[in-house]
């Protein structure tokens, strides 16, 4: 069956598309180079703007799992809470269908334009919500992406998916489904669930994010910050290319680290290297970490400014054609005598110490996954070690948060049965946020670490901590009047 009736949205937030994603001047570890060979390492940041005038719309299929399994410990409700308030905040300009799944998977509704009347009717829906049967992710998956898929209305839309369930597959396997170009967030419920899974599924799709909602918190805090990014997605396609100054200049290679949150392709005939990042939410950024080897120019015995590589930007906005942004250079001083120490000015190292900080955790989860909790621990405890050890320019905010998702995850990790329960899906969880370089929970409603974190995220994470306070109160404004507000 085809899903080829969605509702015809109106034009969304339209307006200049100049300086919507901007590409900061790059950063080196160091001040200089030697004229012999040598390596230096830069950082490039691109940063999407803080405002949200303009924006792409937003076409959201809410995935549900109502298995019997969500009838305890009030999980439906939770869900139905949660919705109704991504139900109130989502405007015109948006577009919603809600899929749940069990046994098999049933659309209860189209991409429906949110108006008043459309919000009135999905609530009911909502509402009406029950819980019983299996649990087959995969055909829910396969059912929110066939309607995404056969939108008739897609141009300067974002298509994603928020996927929320609470336990393992009884069947289908969802790990064989290609979510494509759809970036899928998914939401674990308590100990029960398969974390494994709901984090593959999520990191196997472009930009995706695994959150956990432990037992007994709030489902609608942490989808509410996921909704505050996807309802300010100021760009699409946004891509970095990298032209290295090899063929007569001081480059002999160039490396970027590798990482969860893009692409990249080198063209073996220009060496031309293209990161592609997808989407970028209001206040969001991305940094690029790249190792130049220089070629030996000790021949020459004067110092000067080596031109290493072209950097250049471009993304799409509003559905107009890519648009390639200002060229900025890469360059360092070459000289005689240089220092190897980091530079005056330097804010590499926090970005080094960051990834390094993620793999240490990747490392501490994969011994917990095989019984090895003292080492596990003791690897988190060296993390921590070399964290207090780094002295990082301006990123005090930066070290507090990765304290603390250090000192909670040893914690987690005392003892078999708490890992399985917390430790491994808040590891998962700050895998992906590292990964990403985008807000992912970690669990409980009074988590402190906000890795990522956009200033819209945090108002609706107040909003909904007031909307589960009291549901009747006057509801928290739309979209559209938080824009105003900003």
């Amino acid at each position: 069956m085809a899903f080829n009736d969605d509702e015809k949205p109106p034009t969304s937030n339209t307006g200049s598309t100049k300086g919507l994603v901007k590409i900061k001047p790059a950063k080196y570890f160091k001040d200089a180079a030697a004229l012999t060979a040598d390596t230096v390492t830069a950082e490039v940041e691109i940063n999407a703007t803080s405002s949200t005038t303009v924006r792409e719309g937003l076409d959201l299929v809410a995935v549900l799992d109502v298995s019997g399994s969500m009838t305890k410990d009030g999980k439906i409700e939770s869900v139905k809470k949660a919705m109704l308030f991504v139900i109130m905040k989502l405007t015109p300009v948006d577009r919603l269908s809600i899929v749940t799944f069990s046994d098999g998977a049933t659309r209860l509704s189209p991409l429906r334009t949110m108006t008043p009347d459309a919000q009135n009717d999905l609530k009911a829906l909502v509402n009406s919500l029950g819980a019983s049967g299996g649990n087959n992710i995969q055909a829910g998956l396969e059912t929110g992406l066939a309607v995404l898929a056969d939108r008739v209305n897609t141009k300067a839309r974002t298509a994603n998916i928020f996927l929320m369930s609470d336990g393992h597959q009884t069947s289908g396997d969802a790990r064989q489904v290609d979510p494509g170009q759809v970036a899928i967030y998914t939401f674990g419920f308590g100990r029960d669930t398969d974390h494994q899974l709901m984090s593959d599924i999520a990191t196997k799709s472009p930009g995706g994010t695994f959150s956990t909602v432990p037992d007994g918190s709030k489902v609608s805090l942490p989808l509410s910050q996921l909704l505050a990014g996807l309802l300010t997605v100021v760009a699409q396609d946004v891509q970095l290319t990298i032209t290295p100054n090899t063929e007569e200049g001081d480059v002999d290679t160039v490396v970027v680290a590798p990482s969860a949150e893009y692409t990249q392709a080198t063209n073996a005939t220009t060496g031309v290297i293209t990161i592609k990042f997808g989407a970028l939410f209001a206040g969001e950024g991305r940094r690029v970490v790249m190792t130049l080897t220089l070629k030996d120019v000790s021949a020459f015995s004067e110092e000067y400014d080596a031109p290493l590589a072209e950097v250049q930007h471009s993304f799409t906005a509003q559905g107009r054609p890519r648009d390639l942004q200002v060229q900025q250079d890469i360059q360092i001083k070459r000289t005689p005598f240089p220092s190897q120490a980091p530079g005056v000015s330097s804010k590499v190292p926090a970005e080094i110490a960051r990834r390094q900080h993620a793999e240490a955790i990747r490392q501490a989860r994969l011994l917990a996954e095989v019984g090895q909790l003292e080492d596990a621990r003791y690897k988190l405890v060296d993390a921590q070690k070399a964290l207090e050890n780094n002295v990082l320019d301006g990123g005090q905010k930066l070290v507090n948060s990765l304290r603390a998702e250090l000192q909670q995850l040893i914690r987690l990790m005392h003892s078999e049965e708490t890992y399985k329960a917390q430790g491994r899906p808040y590891a998962l969880a700050s895998e992906t946020c590292h990964g990403r370089q985008r807000y992912a929970a970690r669990g409980g409603d009074e988590e402190d670490v906000r890795l990522f974190a956009t200033p819209r995220m945090d108002a609706y994470r107040e909003q909904a901590k007031n909307f589960e306070k009291d549901p009747t109160a006057p509801a928290a404004s739309a979209a559209d009047e938080d824009v105003k507000q900003d």
